[in-house]
């Protein structure tokens, strides 16, 4: 039977249960274990696939083309856990369900209720990543506790605590203990108050995990300990890290927590073996050079909307032992001031995926720049459209053209509807998602960045490279060098006789982890430290 544990955060939100939930993960896996991941989010949309970047951040994509919450991102970066559309439910998702099954009969008759039929189908979700060999399965509970819409998950996770027996169960709270810096003290009382409020649904925490910009000294740990009903050494600090989310491990380490859960939990695990992270921080302490990236993006102020591409950009410079700065670039500025400006002294440019119309031309003008300047450029999704109607406009010569996404009457409609994609009204789950095979052409730049001839990467988009414009492109030397198994689709394009210009119709930025940077991603930093000088 595997063992389950349970991670809720009090206080407020965004504390980062997310990275605690993975930093877990990791160390357990680092003692030998297989664990899972998931997380539930209390909201009502049934994923995040509609939702605005301002509101939610990235949507994160799985391998079976779930559109998933960025913490995803996080379990995937930190762990091998396999991560599918089971990863993540959301209250939408539990009561589409359970109001289905009632359409169909399935209850019997019975008066169809929060307790136990929601609560019973977020425990049968609890189990849907116990999967053959999985020793941990690892659970965060979004939101914060005393919030309404998380109470049925709170319930249900209570339950099931109770019915798998304590020994299988452990359960991690995650809080703030905030510094005053008019008065010069650190107050428990947040944590008290949380911790108590967690009681009263019914659950004990077994671990209390304190975020904190200060210490915590050994008699404050003691007194959160004594109020929270637990002893100091189930009482752990997580200070603010330093300089990189991937230190968190070790300061779970410092602090003996994997020890703590394999001893709680009665785990049959290995002496811990972390060297590979250790050695990947060493690089992230001492990069033996800098290199300057520019993300020119829509919503560039906000840096979760590109969260698993600003950490791919990390892991490309960690793969050449250098250290990435990043430049954000608001399309707009672009528009407003000139690439050449805005873009002075960038070692390389990355437009990323994006939808609607604002934005467009700026982001246009920034390849323009790139392509003509010789700076090393990376397009992905949006960004490879981007690239299409730039090089189709200034070298091509088709002035007007266009994706039908932000032109229908273009007469040059360069990125248009994808045939599959005609008709479709509903807008949830119904794009191009997930994982598809890409074949490389031989001797491209993409073929010698991965090192074989086919490749699996994943999907989010609508509209596609138009075919009719392939042999024009290609005869002044942008060449689709990546194609769907069956050559309709076209998945990289990149300019021939430039230092690096690869743009991609998919998202690389989903497989990259620090330990492993995605090919393309450190393909791109290579190039870009060619500009160095």
């Amino acid at each position: 039977m595997a063992k389950h544990i349970f991670v809720t955060g009090g206080v407020v939100s965004s504390l980062g249960k997310g990275l605690t939930s993975a930093a877990i993960g990791m160390l357990l896996e680092a003692r030998g274990l297989k664990v899972s991941i998931q997380k539930f989010d209390p909201y009502i949309n049934v994923d995040p696939g509609t939702m605005n970047p301002y509101q939610h951040g990235e949507v994160y994509v799985t391998e079976d083309g779930a559109e998933t919450d960025l913490d995803l991102g996080h379990y995937e970066r930190f762990t091998d856990a396999e991560i599918t559309r089971d990863s993540n439910f959301t209250t939408g998702r539990i009561y589409n369900s359970v109001i289905s099954k009632e359409r169909q009969g399935e209850y019997l008759g019975q008066t169809v209720q929060v307790v136990p039929h929601i609560t019973n189908e977020i425990k049968a979700a609890v189990q849907r990543v116990v999967r053959p060999g999985v020793d941990v399965a690892i659970t965060e509970i979004g939101g914060t506790v005393g919030d309404i819409e998380g109470l049925p998950f709170l319930e249900a996770i209570r339950q099931f605590g109770l019915e798998r027996g304590r020994e299988n169960v452990l359960f991690i709270h995650l809080t703030l203990v905030p510094y005053l810096r008019a008065s010069g003290e650190i107050k428990t009382k947040p944590t008290q108050h949380s911790v108590g409020t967690l009681r009263q649904i019914g659950i004990v925490p077994d671990v209390l995990i304190c975020r904190t910009e200060r210490p915590l000294e050994d008699h404050v740990r003691a007194k959160i300990g004594l109020f929270c009903n637990l002893s100091a050494d189930c009482v752990i600090e997580e200070k603010d890290v330093d300089f990189s989310i991937y230190e968190v491990p070790l300061v779970f380490v410092q602090q003996k927590m994997d020890d703590l859960i394999v001893r709680r939990l009665g785990l049959q695990g290995g002496p811990r073996n972390i060297e590979r992270w250790d050695r990947m921080l060493d690089v992230l302490r001492r990069p033996k050079a800098t290199v300057d990236i520019g993300i020119c993006g829509k919503y560039i102020e906000l840096n979760d909307a590109y969260k698993s591409i600003f950490e791919s950009l990390t892991h490309g410079g960690i793969a050449h032992g250098v250290k990435v700065n990043l430049r954000k670039v608001a399309a707009d500025d672009v528009t407003n001031r000139g690439a050449a400006e805005v873009l002075k002294g960038l070692h390389g440019l990355l437009v990323p995926g994006g939808f609607g119309m604002r934005g467009i031309e700026g982001k246009v003008e920034a390849i323009r720049h790139a392509r003509t300047s010789g700076l090393p450029f990376f397009g992905i999704c949006l960004g490879m459209q981007c690239a299409t109607i730039e090089f189709a406009r200034n070298v091509l010569g088709l002035k007007d053209a266009n994706s039908t996404e932000f032109d229908p009457n273009t007469p040059y409609a360069v990125i248009d509807l994808m045939e599959s994609q005609s008709g479709v009204k509903q807008k949830g789950g119904t794009m191009r998602l997930g994982a598809y095979e890409c074949r490389l052409s031989s001797g491209s730049r993409a073929r010698n960045a991965y090192g074989r001839d086919a490749v699996v990467e994943r999907h989010r988009h609508r509209f596609e490279f138009n075919n009719e414009f392939r042999e024009r492109f290609a005869a002044k030397g942008f060449r689709c060098s990546g194609l769907s198994p069956d050559g309709r689709l076209v998945e990289i394009v990149e300019l021939d006789g430039h230092p690096w210009f690869v743009a991609t119709q998919f998202h690389p930025e989903f497989k990259s982890k620090p330990t492993a940077a995605h090919p393309l991603f450190s393909g791109f930093i290579g190039a870009a430290l060619g500009q160095r000088g």
